[in-house]
Order: C-alpha cells, then sequence, then structure tokens
C-alpha cells in the first residue's frame, strides 16, 4: 500500500451491501462492483453471489486521495460523483477461455456532504438499471434495487474558516427558447455548447461549461419539476444522470431575476416555451468558492455588474480508433459558429439574503467592443481559450467515465494530464492572463476585422433567443436580518409609562418628605374647616367679608387646640423637620452656646417657611394639578432633541436644549463639547472656543478638549496657542493617535517638514502597535492566526505615513498659482478629483514626481484651513447633522492609516473646514488611498455644501469600493431625499434597513422612511418604521409619525396615545397640536378640541394642508373653532 502524502487525505468509499438485486441468468448471479471517480477506475470488488432473497453482501472499500495542493481538490469533489458500476460474470460455457460479463446498473454517489463539513455518511442509493438490464423489468410495485454506501475520511476536509468564510456555487443551464430557425436536427451533428467564468482564487477564472444540449422541435411546454442532470456525458444509465434531491421547478415570470419577467413578455414566453425551437441542457454544474474566492467573487460583481455567459455551437466530429487528432488552429476558430452572448446582472447575489437568482436572459452577438464595454471582459472562453472544446468536441470523448479502465495510482498521472489538459489546455490562472497583460499594456487594443462584425449571431436577436439560467450559492454573501427578529420590533407597541417621578436621595429626601408632610396636614385642615364652616361659605359665597374669614380663623385654632389635633400635626410634621436638620443642615451634635442655637432656629424657620409656601403652591386650590405628572428627560434625550433640531435646521431649538444640558449639569465636560461641536456646525467658532476652554477648565488632562481647543486655535490663526495644545496632548496621552497626527498637520502649516515627519511617524507607530495588539487579543479569544495585513509593511523612502518634502497642500499651491485666486473649496475639490485620477492610474507616479519637483514644496499654504469662507448657507444643510457622530458600524473599527482616524474624530465634532487638509494626506497615503471611507466623508462635505452632484458621484465611487456598506445606502437615501428624489430616497432606506448590520445614523433613515411612506400613503409601513424609531430612540417626532400613521389608519386611540408621548416630550410643536385636534374633534370631545386648536394657532402652523383640513373637519363636525 502506498504511503498518503503529508497534504494528501484518503477518501474511502465503501459499499457494504445490495438489495433487491436480479441478475440476466438465475436468481442467484454472480456479481462484482467497480468504482470509479474522475475518469479513473479506484478497483473493483470480489465477485460476490446474489442470494436468492435479492440481497449481497460486498464489503468493498475503495480510495482517491484527496489533495488540494495538486489532485483531487474540493472543486472535484463538488461536481464529480463517485460512479459504481455492477456487472454480472455470466457463466463459463463450454470451449470458452475468458468468462462473459454484461453490466447490469450504475449508481452515483454524490460527495457534497464532504463540502459541509461532515468527516463521514451513510446512504442508501438506488442502482438504476443500462438498457436491456434485467432490473428494468421489475414490476412497478416492486421495490428499486440499491446500494447501501459509506463515505469516511479521518478528519474534515474544510477547516473552521472554510466552513465559514466558502460558499458553494450552483449554476443550472435550463434551456435556449426560441433558437433561430436556421438550426434544425437533420444533417451534421452539432454540439451546442454554453460557458461562462467564476472568479476562483486570487485572479483566476474558473470555466464552468455545458456541453450536447439537446435541439428539439418544440409544441410542448417542458414538464415542471424535472430532474437536474449531471454535466457528465456517457452515462451507462440513464436514471443515473439526475442528481439526487436536485429539481427544475420552473415558477412565475415576474419572480425571476432576468430580463424578461415583464407583463408584457408573457405572451412572447408563453409561445417561446410551448411551440419555438428551443435547446435543453438541464445541467447543474457546481463550483466550490474557498474564502478568498468568495471576496474575490463579490468584488467581481461590484466591478463588472453583468457578466457574459457565451453559447455558440460545434460541429460533432468522429475519430477513428487508435488515430490521434490533429487540428489547425485556424480550422479550430472556423469551427466556432453561432456565437452569441447573454449578460447576466449578478448584482442580486448581493442583496441582503439573497443566494439564488433565475432569470431569462437575452443572446446577443458576441461582439468584442460589445462585451468589454459592458463586462469588462477581454477575451473570450471558447474563442480565445477554448481550443480545446473544439479538439475534445468528439462522440463518446467527454468526460466518460468508463474511458480509463486500469488507473490506480492516487491519480498522480491524470495530475500530469490535467497540468497539461490535452493539447495545450490552458489552466484558470493561464486564460486570465490576456485579461491583465491588455489592461496593464499601454497599447489600445486592436479587434480584428473578422470579430467586428458577427451575422450568425446577429440571428439570434432576430429570433430573439434567450436561456434561462439558474444560479444559486448555499450561504447569502450577504446576511440579512431574522423575520423573527422584525417581527418582534414591529410587534413591539408603545410600553406603559412608569410613575415618572425622580428619585431622590439625601437632602433632596428630606425636603420632598417635608413637602409631602405639609400637603397632608392642610389637607387635614381644609377638611376641618369644611366640616365646622362648609353650611356657611356655601350660603355666603364671595359675598364673605374679612371680618367674618377672621372670626373662622379664631374658631378654627380653638378647635384644633381643643382637640388635640394641632399638637398631632406638630408631632407630624416633626420627624421631617429632624430629617431636614440632619440631611440638609448636617447638624447631629448639641450646639455650643444659645447664639448659635438661636442663630440656626432663625435660619431654619426661614427655610422651612419657604418650603411650606412652596408645597402650599403645588397642592392649592385643589389637587388636581397633583395628578399631573412632569415629564423628565434625560441628558441623552436632550441630546437626541437637539440632533434633530439640527437636522431641521432649528438652530434656535438646538440650542436650547444644549444650553438646558449646560444647566442641568454645568460640571459635564461632554455637555461642552456636545455645544461646542453644534457651534462648529453653525460657523460660530467664538463660542465654539469658549466652550472648549470651558470644557478644558473643568478637566485640563482631557484628550479630547485639549485637541479642540488647538483646532479651533489653528481655525482661528492662533498658532502657538495651537502647538501648546497639541503638544500637551502628545505629552499626556503619548499613544493617541490623533494627537500625533494633528500635531503633524500642524507643523505641516509652520512648514516644518522635519517636525512634521516625527509626528506623522510617531502617530504611525502608535496605530501600528494598537492594531498588533487587537490582532493578538483576537487570536487569544478565537484560537485563530491571522496574517498581518500588508497595509502594515511601508517603504522607508516614502516615510510610513506617505509624505515626505512637500506634503499634501504642495498639489494646491501649484494649482491656484496657475489660476489665479479661487474659492479654497474649488481648489481642494479640484485637487482631490485630479489626485484621484492620477492614483488610479499609477500612484507610485504620483508620489515620485510630488517629491522630485523642488518648485512644489516651497512653501506649502495654509489656506485650505484659515480662509474657508464663513457662509452659513452652505453648512446649514438639512442633513448637516445626520452625520455628525458616524459609528463604527459599515467600517473596520480599526482604521488602515493615521489620516482616517483622524477624520473620523474631525467629523465627529463638525470640524469640517480642517477635514480637507487630512483627506489629501488620505488620498496620497501609500496604506490610505480612494476607499468606500474616504468617498463617503468626501460625499458628506458636499452634502453640507448641498453640492448634490459631486455628492453623488463620490457616493457612486464609494458603493463601486464597497457595494454592502449600509453606510452608502443610507446616505445615498439621505441625497436623493434632500435633493427630493423620494423614490430612489425610498428605495435606499429599505435596502439600508434589510442590512444585518445597522448604518450609523438608523434613527433619521427611520424617520425619513417614516415620512416617505406617509406621503406615498402608505400607512400601514409607515407605522411599522415609526414603531422601530420610537423603539430605538423616542423622541417627538417619532411619536408624531406614529400618531400621524395611526391617525390616517383611523386607529384613533393608539394615534392619540401616541401624540400624547409627542406632546409630553415636546409640547412647542405645531403639528403635534393639529394632529390632537383632529383626534379629539373625530372623538367628539369639543374642550380638548378647542383647546388643542388654540395652542396649533398660538403656536403658527406652517401647513396650510393640515391647517385646512382642521377646518374641514371643524365645519363637518360643528364645533372645535371657539371663532364659529
Amino acid at each position: 500500500m502506498e504511503q498518503v502524502s503529508s497534504t494528501g487525505r484518503p477518501v474511502q468509499i465503501t459499499v457494504t451491501d445490495g438489495y433487491d438485486l436480479k441478475g440476466f441468468k438465475g436468481d442467484t448471479p454472480v456479481t462484482f462492483i467497480r468504482a470509479e471517480f474522475s475518469q479513473v477506475v479506484l478497483g473493483d470488488s470480489a465477485k460476490v453471489t446474489v442470494s436468492p432473497e435479492g440481497t449481497a453482501k460486498y464489503n468493498f472499500t475503495s480510495s482517491f486521495e484527496f489533495n488540494p495542493e495538486g489532485g483531487i481538490t474540493l472543486d472535484d469533489l463538488a461536481h464529480k460523483p463517485v460512479f459504481l458500476t455492477m456487472t454480472e460474470v455470466l457463466p463459463k460455457e463450454k470451449k470458452q477461455k475468458d468468462e462473459k460479463t454484461l453490466i447490469l446498473g450504475q449508481a452515483v454517489v454524490d460527495l457534497l456532504p464532504l463540502l459541509e463539513g461532515e468527516s463521514s455518511f451513510e446512504t442508501i442509493i438506488p442502482l438504476h438499471p443500462v438498457p436491456g438490464s434485467p432490473l428494468e423489468s421489475l414490476r412497478s410495485g416492486a421495490k428499486q434495487c440499491s446500494l447501501e454506501v459509506k463515505v469516511f475520511v479521518a478528519e474534515p476536509l474544510l477547516t473552521t474558516a472554510q466552513i465559514l468564510g466558502g460558499n458553494l456555487l450552483k449554476v443550472t443551464l435550463e434551456a435556449a427558447y426560441s433558437v433561430p430557425e436556421s438550426f434544425i436536427p437533420v444533417g451534421p451533428l452539432q454540439n451546442y455548447m454554453v460557458g461562462l467564468q467564476v472568479p476562483s482564487v486570487g485572479e483566476k477564472d474558473y470555466p464552468i461549461l455545458f456541453k450536447n444540449g439537446t435541439l428539439k422541435i418544440g409544441g410542448e411546454r417542458e414538464p415542471v419539476p424535472r430532474p437536474k442532470k449531471w454535466p457528465i456525458a456517457n452515462i451507462l444509465a440513464p436514471g443515473a444522470n439526475d442528481i439526487p434531491n436536485a429539481f427544475i421547478t420552473g415558477g412565475p415570470y415576474e419572480e425571476e431575476e432576468g430580463e424578461l419577467n415583464h407583463p408584457e413578455d408573457r405572451e412572447f414566453r408563453n409561445q417561446a416555451e410551448c411551440i419555438k425551437k428551443r435547446i435543453t441542457w438541464d445541467l447543474e454544474s457546481r463550483c466550490y468558492l474557498d474564502p478568498p474566492a468568495v471576496v474575490s467573487f463579490q468584488k467581481r460583481i461590484v466591478d463588472c455588474r453583468f457578466w457574459p455567459v457565451e453559447i455558440t455551437r460545434v460541429p460533432l466530429t468522429t475519430v477513428p480508433k487508435g488515430k490521434a487528432a490533429k487540428f489547425d488552429k485556424t480550422d479550430d476558430e472556423s469551427q466556432l459558429s453561432f456565437h452569441g452572448v447573454a449578460y447576466v446582472n449578478m448584482v442580486p447575489l448581493l442583496y441582503p439574503g439573497v443566494k439564488r437568482i433565475r432569470g431569462a436572459f437575452h443572446v446577443y452577438p458576441y461582439l468584442d467592443s460589445t462585451v468589454y464595454e459592458k463586462t469588462k471582459c477581454l477575451f473570450s472562453l471558447f474563442r480565445d481559450t477554448g481550443h480545446h472544446l473544439i479538439q475534445n468536441n468528439k462522440i463518446g470523448g467527454i468526460n466518460s467515465p468508463l474511458s480509463k479502465l486500469v488507473v490506480s495510482k492516487n491519480l498522480k498521472e491524470d495530475k500530469a494530464v490535467k497540468e497539461k489538459d490535452i493539447e495545450g489546455r490552458p489552466r484558470p490562472g493561464d486564460m486570465q492572463a490576456p485579461s491583465i497583460k491588455s489592461q496593464s499594456s499601454d497599447t489600445p487594443l486592436e479587434v480584428e476585422p473578422s470579430l467586428s462584425h458577427n451575422p450568425e449571431g446577429q440571428q439570434y436577436v432576430e429570433a430573439g433567443t434567450y436561456i434561462v439560467l439558474e444560479i444559486q450559492l448555499d450561504k447569502a454573501l450577504v446576511p440579512k436580518r431574522m423575520p423573527e427578529e422584525l417581527a418582534r420590533r414591529v410587534k413591539d407597541m408603545i410600553p406603559p409609562r412608569p410613575p415618572l417621578t425622580r428619585r431622590t436621595g439625601g437632602a433632596q429626601k428630606a425636603v420632598s418628605d417635608y413637602h409631602m408632610q405639609i400637603k397632608n396636614i392642610s389637607r387635614a385642615i381644609l377638611d376641618e374647616y369644611h366640616r365646622m364652616f362648609g353650611k356657611q361659605v356655601a350660603k355666603l359665597g364671595s359675598d364673605m367679608d374679612s371680618e367674618t374669614l377672621e372670626e373662622q380663623k379664631c374658631q378654627l385654632n380653638y378647635e384644633l387646640n381643643c382637640s388635640g389635633k394641632y399638637f398631632a400635626f406638630k408631632e407630624q410634621l416633626k420627624h421631617a423637620v429632624v430629617k431636614i436638620v440632619r440631611e440638609k443642615y448636617l447638624k447631629t451634635t448639641s450646639f455650643e452656646s444659645q447664639e448659635e442655637l438661636q442663630t440656626f432656629i432663625s435660619e431654619l424657620y426661614v427655610f422651612l417657611v419657604d418650603q411650606m409656601h412652596v408645597a402650599l403652591n403645588q397642592t392649592m386650590p385643589d389637587d388636581v394639578q397633583h395628578a399631573v405628572s412632569t415629564i423628565y428627560t434625560s441628558n441623552e434625550q436632550l441630546r437626541l432633541f437637539a440632533f434633530e433640531a439640527e437636522v431641521n435646521e432649528n438652530f434656535e431649538m438646538a440650542a436650547v436644549y444644549y444650553e438646558e444640558r449646560l444647566v442641568r449639569e454645568p460640571q459635564n465636560l461632554e455637555h461642552w463639547l456636545d455645544y461646542g461641536a453644534f457651534c462648529l456646525l453653525t460657523e460660530d467658532n467664538i463660542k465654539a472656543q469658549e466652550c472648549f476652554w470651558r470644557a478644558l477648565s473643568l478637566n485640563q488632562n482631557h484628550i479630547h478638549s485639549l485637541l479642540l481647543c488647538g483646532v479651533l486655535a489653528v481655525l482661528m490663526e492662533n498658532y502657538e496657542q495651537a502647538e501648546i495644545f497639541f503638544e500637551d496632548a502628545t505629552c499626556l496621552e503619548p499613544t493617541n493617535v490623533v494627537a500625533w497626527t494633528l500635531l503633524g498637520l500642524y507643523y505641516e502649516i509652520q512648514n516644518n517638514d522635519i517636525r512634521m515627519e516625527m509626528a506623522f511617524h510617531e502617530g504611525f507607530k502608535q496605530l501600528q502597535a494598537r492594531m498588533l495588539q487587537a490582532q493578538v487579543a483576537k487570536q487569544r479569544g478565537t484560537g485563530t492566526v491571522e496574517y498581518i495585513e500588508e497595509g502594515g509593511k511601508v517603504e522607508s523612502s516614502l516615510g510610513p505615513w506617505g509624505i515626505t518634502n512637500g506634503s499634501a497642500t504642495a498639489m494646491t499651491v501649484e494649482a491656484e498659482a496657475a489660476a489665479g485666486p479661487r474659492d479654497p473649496s474649488y481648489i481642494l475639490d479640484d485637487f482631490l478629483e485630479e489626485s484621484s485620477k492620477l492614483q488610479s492610474d499609477s500612484r507610485e507616479n504620483i508620489l515620485s514626481l510630488q517629491y522630485q519637483d523642488p518648485t512644489i514644496s516651497q512653501k506649502p499654504s495654509n489656506i485650505l484651513v484659515k480662509d474657508i469662507p464663513a457662509k452659513k448657507e452652505t453648512s446649514k444643510c438639512q442633513d448637516s447633522s445626520t452625520f455628525l457622530h458616524p459609528s463604527p458600524y459599515g467600517v473596520s473599527q480599526t482604521p488602515a492609516t493615521i489620516f482616517m482616524e483622524t477624520i473620523r474624530f474631525l467629523m465627529k465634532v463638525n470640524a469640517v473646514q480642517y477635514v480637507h487638509r487630512v483627506l489629501a494626506h488620505e488620498l496620497l497615503c501609500p496604506q490610505g488611498g480612494p476607499s468606500c471611507e474616504y468617498y463617503l466623508v468626501l460625499a458628506r462635505t458636499h452634502l453640507l455644501k448641498k453640492d448634490f452632484a459631486k455628492a453623488e458621484e463620490y457616493l457612486q465611487q464609494a458603493a463601486q469600493m464597497d457595494y454592502l456598506n449600509p453606510n452608502v445606502w443610507g446616505m445615498k437615501g439621505h441625497l436623493y431625499f434632500l435633493s427630493g428624489n423620494h423614490a430612489e430616497a425610498k428605495a435606499c432606506y429599505e435596502r439600508t434597513i434589510s442590512f444585518v448590520v445597522d448604518a450609523s445614523e438608523m434613527h433619521f433613515i427611520f424617520l425619513r422612511l417614516g415620512h416617505i411612506y406617509l406621503e406615498e400613503k402608505e400607512y400601514e409601513k409607515a407605522k411599522k418604521t415609526y414603531l422601530q424609531a420610537c423603539k430605538r430612540s423616542p423622541s417627538c417626532l417619532t411619536w408624531l409619525g406614529l400618531g400621524i400613521a395611526c391617525y390616517r389608519l383611523e386607529e384613533l386611540t393608539e394615534a392619540e396615545d401616541a401624540l400624547s408621548e409627542a406632546n409630553a416630550l415636546n409640547n412647542h410643536n405645531a403639528e403635534v397640536w393639529a394632529y390632537l385636534a383632529l383626534v379629539s374633534l373625530k372623538a367628539g370631545r369639543e374642550l380638548e378640541a378647542e383647546q388643542a386648536y388654540k395652542y396649533t394657532m398660538k403656536l403658527k402652523l406652517k401647513d396650510e394642508t393640515l391647517l385646512a383640513e382642521i377646518h374641514t373637519v371643524q365645519e363637518a363636525v360643528g364645533f372645535g373653532n371657539p371663532s364659529f
């Protein structure tokens, strides 16, 4: 027995038993089983006699070697089954030297469970009879003959990473319908072939081929469901062609993802699939994608929306036995006819949760220029790399399982054949070479004149030919939120509000208890007064004079003293007073002198009387006011309300919320930083500086306060102060990457290149150390080893930050000098756009040219930072603060460069004026450059200026970089919403919320999506959307949207509850009062309707349509407007 190589692992296939068997002669035939895999015979079993009951024990084990480095690979296991052929040995007749054998049937073992992580499995597979076999004569009610098979490997073939990150691609070609009339079933035999390529490891492509299509005249529809077949020719038993448990089920045209799925296409497709000619394959080909191939697969879809699926026909040729076929290249190309191509849109596979696309796709003539324009593919699978397809196009010579009878050398000879691959067949890596060479060449591609026109392919268009194709993945490329989770979120209704009383302790608790005792005693005294003088008061009413009141007071005091109630009241109040003395005044010991005692009593008396008045004012004149609870809003809620006000450009209201936070907790520096960031948004730099200074005064070691003070100092050209702030920050926290980067940018402004390099180098070093530390922690937690990204390796000649002499402002200065004075923001835009184009061609050339030109690096300008015009209207974009606090969702937790981390910090605090300089560095950084996050930041800055065209351009670039980033789709939705294209905004928002990972600002995505639903009168969807927003982050606007949706759905009770919540959070919103008025009018409550309408008019409702609706309802019900 040969020793297994270090990388090879044997896969054992054991046939244990056979059931319900039958032979040609006699009831106890002698049979044996031959196992084959990948056209190689693995071995024959011993000859076993079948029992009279039709059973046989074979216990036959065969094996082949799995070797992913150069033999049987995972991909082979995916699309190649093991064939088990049962042969009967007939008894020898007289004068017969050799035994005569007849094949009874064939069984197929699908090895797919091995690709699902299993190391062994058992199955009972049917034995399909060959034509003429006695197994065919079994009556319909009898059991089908079968074999019991066990498959075993010593350890799973897939690693954990492959199980989690790998995928299985299944491509099913059903048929080509409405083929040209020139396709006729008589005449020379033709091989109808379809092929496509899928990305494999690295830059390699894997070809998927479907051969030997069957031309049919038509007349009836193909049956469904029908089994899918193996893409292997010359299988002996017809039943063995069918893949177990795999069927073509069809489906409605409208549910397909192809091109012919519109109602107007139904009639044509019915005719084509019932009457017209068609070519059928019904083949399924599988391809295993390891984790790198999955990434390449996704990237290819993002880069190339359409993938070419080629179709052609080649004459079948018969090769005489014993003669090798010789073909000339020119003859090969001439045999390729009716070369067409279908463009399959693969983008749906990137939708969340989608793992299958099926549809009909038009076939067009294959023209190089058109194919390249649509798919960026530079070569043809059949014409440029497919000469072997024609050479192998011999009858009986395609993947025959019996083509090699006795080969059992661990498939090593077969490996050599694969390397050569029959007359120079290109391997997947070789097939990609023409594409790479053509793309990198400076010489434009020259298309041969013979390929510029394809008259045969044009017949596909004239006939309306289309192919029906299905592409299926084992796992979705983009996971989707589970329906159960969505249902749970939508199901959450408005929760019962708990008592809104503030929890107090210590001195506040003592004062609160004193208030409560005062209120209880006042009620008891009032009850006594009503008992004594209730009738007299009712009789006199308002005519009671002061003398009567004084007399009643004296009688009441006398009664209280005589009855002992006065003493009881004092005892009742004593405990509360003692608590105040101990908790508020901290007096727990006796006084040292009488004078000190009198002073304290006087002070205590004044305090108790004042607090008594406070309690009585809260209680009098009746207890109705006591039942009204006040809504206490937390600081987080106030921050959210301020955020919403910023988005709606209501900066006055936002300032009120920020200032309320400061009044509540003036010692909280985070409140000052938030207010300062708001002032930066409104371009009030002086007030922002005051806020940051105030925060720094509260904690002089707070790093963010130091950095923001430094940023403001740079913006206001106080460079000496800026240097102090930045250097202090780096001293207090030497590992802070942002501090070092901002310090380097400051030195760049000061033309201090040496210190600039120092600061950037230190920042980069700290970033690398942090990334390494996080990687080690991750390895310890998961037990896996991962490689360090190449981004961590930097050429010392360029510096780790990608800048040496000149800096990022160099090109800006040159542009400014050439074009004269311009708006600095537009200078930067031009610079970024030009740099992006240059870098896409050759980043190294940009860097080398920039550093070699001494005229560029003389005096970098700081105009980009200090001279940005202060135009409020450019920054007060409706969605300006939607991107104030981007979360790490959708982007990498650890940025690749120091500049991107700094950009995140600056965007969080609205220091957009400073961001442009950092973006320029990010563009030129070797580890940075254009990325999804880079383009997202650019899009945000242009949204702030309401430059929607530029923002859309950058968002398109971001989508190409990372199509699966929910932030891209969320920002696209904001862009379309602000520009008035609500249809596109709705589609983008719905895509965003379908991702498993949330975008950075889901609150406003829900708000705006709900607003669009209300506009389009989709009130049920609006209700569910606003419910999710209320669950995540309730605010006045979320409850208002929910109330409007419920009102439009005639759910008045729910609408009133939601509107009441909105009114409790903000009772100055005129729209809330307006809908409360409508609800009260519909409910028939006149007083509430009039009160709500009064506040609606007082707060000056701006929605004239809503106001007109209120007037209409008022006229209909006859009340609600006091002016009637």
